[in-house]
Parts: C-alpha cells; sequence; structure tokens
C-alpha cells in the first residue's frame, strides 16, 4: 500500500507509534505531514512526552491501575519511616491480651491468621486490589465520557483522527482518574489506624492489623496511656477481622453493595463538554481539579440515593456490633469510654482523605446511624446475651432492619421466640416466597402436563372411581 492510500486513522496510528517508541521523536517527514493535517507538532510531542509512561503501562480499556499504585505508595512512603522491633512488641503484646478479651465478649471465634503491624505502604499494598474493584466502575465512565466529549468538540476534518486515537483519549482520562486515585489511597494511608479503620473489608480475608505511624497522630490529643489505646484499638480491630471471617457472606454483600452504588455513577456530560472545549492535554491539571472536587458527578438519581441508604445501614449495623463487642471487651480500661467516643466522633467526620474520597467516587463511607446502630445491639445484648446476638450473623435473612434499629423490640422479640423453639412469625417475605414457589410449581405442572392431587380431585369433583377402585379417602 502506497503512502497515499493510507486513511487518516492509519497515518495518525503511525505518527503516535513513532511518539510512543523510544526517545518519542519526530522526524522531518512526520513532522510536515503533521503540519499538513493541521497539528501542531511541538504541542503534540509535549503531550506524548507527558503522557507516554502512563500510555505503555495502560491496561485493559485503557486504565492504568499500575499509576494509582505508583502514586499511592509515592505518598505512602515518603517519610521513609518503618516500625521500629519496639513498636512490633507491643503491638503484638496488645493483640494478645484483646484476643483473650475478646473471647469473653463475643461468641465468633478467633483468627486462624496472627494479626500484625502494618507500614503504610504495606497497607496500600495489602487494600488497592479493593480500591480498584470498587472505583473501576466510576474509572470506566469518566474515560468513556471524556473521550465522548473530546470527540463532540472535534472539527469535522479532524473526526478521522480522533476516531483513529480513541483508544488514546480513553487512556488519557482512564490514567489521570487512576493517578488520581492512587493520590486518595496515598493520603488516606496517613490517617487509617487500623485495617477495619474505613469501616469496609478492604483487608484480606481474616486478617487484622494496626498502623503504628499513624498510631501516634489518633493519640496525641486525646491524653490517654498509650498502652490502653493500644488495646482498645487492637480489639476494635480483632472484632471487625473476626466478624468478615465468621459471615462468610457479609463481604461481597458490603463490596457489591459499594461496587452496585458506582456502577450508577453517570458523568455530568455537560459540566465535561464545557471542560473538554478547552482542555489542554499538555496541561492536564484542570481535568484533574475537575475529578478532585467531584464537579463532573452529578447529583445522586433516586436509585442511588436509595442504595447509599441500604449501604449507609449496613455499615453502621456492622460498626455498631464492632462497638459493642469492643466495648463489653475492654471494659476493664479507666478510659475505655473516652475511648469509644473519639472513635466515634472520628468516624462520623472523617478525615480530609476520606472526603477527597467521596468527591472522586462519589461515595461517602461514614454510617450515619452508628450511634442508633450501637443502642440496639446493646439492647439486644442485654436481653439475650452474646450467643443469642452474635447468630444473627449467620444468615443475610437474620439481620437487623432499619426498622430494627429504630425500634429494637421487634428483634429482641423474635429472638427470645426461636429460643423458646416458636416458630417466628409469618411476614411479607413468607408470602412472597410462598406465591413464588407456588408460581414455579404451576410452571412446572404446565410444561409437563402432569396434575397434583388437588388438581385431580378438583377437576373430578372427589366422587368419581378411578382405574384401581372406588373413589375414597385420599392418602396425604
Amino acid at each position: 500500500m502506497s503512502d497515499d492510500d493510507r486513511s487518516p486513522e492509519e497515518e495518525f496510528q503511525e505518527l503516535l507509534r513513532g511518539l510512543l517508541g523510544e526517545g518519542g521523536t519526530l522526524g522531518p517527514e512526520q513532522l510536515e505531514r503533521l503540519s499538513g493535517m493541521g497539528v501542531d507538532p511541538a504541542m503534540l510531542q509535549q503531550v506524548m512526552r507527558h503522557l507516554q509512561g502512563a500510555f505503555a503501562g495502560g491496561g485493559e480499556g485503557g486504565i492504568d491501575w499500575g499509576a494509582t499504585r505508583t502514586q499511592a505508595l509515592h505518598l505512602a512512603n515518603k517519610d521513609g519511616h518503618g516500625i521500629s522491633s519496639g513498636d512490633r512488641q507491643d503491638f503484638s503484646q496488645a493483640f494478645a491480651l484483646a484476643t483473650l478479651w475478646l473471647s469473653e465478649a463475643t461468641a465468633i471465634s478467633d483468627l486462624t491468621t496472627a494479626p500484625r503491624a502494618l507500614t503504610r505502604g504495606a497497607w496500600v499494598e495489602a487494600t488497592l486490589p479493593v480500591w480498584q474493584e470498587m472505583a473501576e466502575p466510576v474509572a470506566t465512565s469518566i474515560a468513556d465520557a471524556l473521550t465522548a466529549a473530546l470527540e463532540s468538540q472535534a472539527p469535522e476534518e479532524m473526526q478521522g483522527m480522533i476516531a483513529g486515537a480513541g483508544r488514546l483519549m480513553r487512556t488519557v482520562g482512564g490514567s489521570l482518574f487512576a493517578a488520581q486515585l492512587g493520590a486518595v489511597i496515598g493520603k488516606l494511608s496517613l490517617e487509617v489506624v487500623s485495617g477495619g479503620d474505613v469501616g469496609i473489608p478492604l483487608m484480606p480475608d481474616g486478617e487484622a492489623a494496626i498502623l503504628p505511624q499513624n498510631f501516634a497522630d489518633f493519640g496525641r490529643d486525646l491524653e490517654i496511656d498509650d498502652d490502653q489505646l493500644a488495646l482498645s484499638l487492637a480489639a476494635r480491630e480483632l472484632a471487625h477481622a473476626r466478624l468478615f471471617r465468621h459471615a462468610r457472606w457479609l463481604r461481597l454483600h458490603v463490596i457489591s453493595q459499594v461496587t452496585d452504588f458506582a456502577r450508577g455513577i453517570h458523568v455530568d456530560t455537560d459540566a465535561l463538554e464545557e471542560l473538554a472545549s478547552r482542555f489542554d492535554p499538555s496541561e492536564p491539571e484542570e481535568l484533574r481539579r475537575a475529578l478532585e472536587s467531584g464537579v463532573l458527578l452529578p447529583q445522586r438519581s433516586e436509585a442511588q440515593t436509595a442504595a447509599l441508604t441500604r449501604l449507609e445501614h449496613l455499615l453502621a449495623t456492622i460498626e455498631g456490633w464492632v462497638d459493642v463487642v469492643a466495648a463489653d471487651a475492654t471494659n476493664r480500661l479507666p478510659s475505655a469510654g473516652r475511648i469509644s467516643e473519639a472513635v466515634r466522633r472520628r468516624r462520623a467526620v472523617g478525615g480530609p482523605a476520606e472526603q477527597a474520597m467521596a468527591s472522586l467516587v462519589g461515595l461517602e463511607l461514614r454510617p450515619r446511624r452508628l450511634r442508633e446502630a450501637a443502642a440496639m445491639w446493646r439492647a439486644i445484648t442485654d436481653a439475650v446475651g452474646r450467643d443469642a446476638r452474635d447468630s444473627l450473623w449467620d444468615y443475610p435473612d437474620l439481620m437487623p432492619t432499619p426498622d430494627d434499629v429504630d425500634d429494637p423490640t421487634g428483634i429482641i422479640a423474635r429472638l427470645q421466640a426461636r429460643a423458646r423453639g416458636e416458630a417466628p412469625e409469618r411476614d411479607e417475605m413468607d408470602d412472597a416466597l410462598e406465591a413464588l414457589l407456588a408460581s414455579a410449581a404451576d410452571d412446572a405442572r404446565s410444561e409437563t402436563g402432569t396434575t397434583t392431587d388437588a388438581d385431580d380431585a378438583g377437576s373430578s369433583g372427589g366422587h368419581e372411581p378411578t382405574d384401581d377402585g372406588p373413589a375414597g379417602p385420599r392418602p396425604v
């Protein structure tokens, strides 16, 4: 094929290969061809040099999650501090004693993996897969919307070149989002004190951890003895990890609700098109600021608001249980009440990095009804004891509802009836399930042409004889 037979897309792709290759430079002939296409060669070379590393590492769909890891670790490890042997020993002892105390406060069994002290960088490495899973729907939405907006802003004579560079444009948005997510995770690593500090199951299943580098910052203004603080935080972290290890369904339940919420996010196309009209890829700071501020994410839909309400209830239910169990485990500590209150206030307000996550992904991870949920769990504990209380985590359909948080008497009555061996009262779910099973049975009979005894009796009036003899009472 001669040069004249090549399409604009093929010409542009060849130029990109030259730019993205080693050195990222153009020869005289390529410069002349770029000028003929109406593209500023100097500007394009600057763009390519600025984004070359991100393009080379772009993963499936053009989103470079490696950039997330690099940026997060850069911030997490910037002070270069590790964990001293003294800190490791102190937290090992705190975890050991907290394990013994916790076993008195809950019927949920101990972890099989030893808890540990983590550096900020190690926390990033351990939690990054969950962050990526939660953020991927948003990253994809932003990347796709950026591509569409840039295409709509391009003049007619440039449409062929833009189409040929569609993956490149998508990578710009995906890479910028991935880098911004890495910055948020890196900042979070400077704030979180434990693996379960954010409320969602970020750590691998059955693992508990404390970050000594952030422990001192947490207790600096509390004027509480470090030993008491370490024991209290260790008990909370172990309770959180035990719960997710025991209720195997719970981890998937939380993550799926988060990702369902994220998949409902749609970029504000008007705001993005306005931004794209003046977007200079060689100066991506404006897009980065837009991502940080959340201006590209429109107000939540009704479906998203409902999903967020369900998620907030679930997180409040989890943390309320952790709050009560940890309080019972550490009631020997003189400052236990003050520590619990400090933790609750910290979770209610959230740190700067958590607020940045809300702007970036559109999701707030602060349970708004933590105190009410904790009061419910306390009432249940006082009424039926720890074993019956903890049995509610055995199956998803046993979980407390928002109505139970408002008024625990109903769930307490159900637990007391179950302890007496009484069948639970029928509810709307039972009626719906029975109707569904009956409908499925009718469909099966229709397909096979079979009938039930009741059908036979109805069609015969219950009096006509059968081949086996005269009609009579049918066995049940």
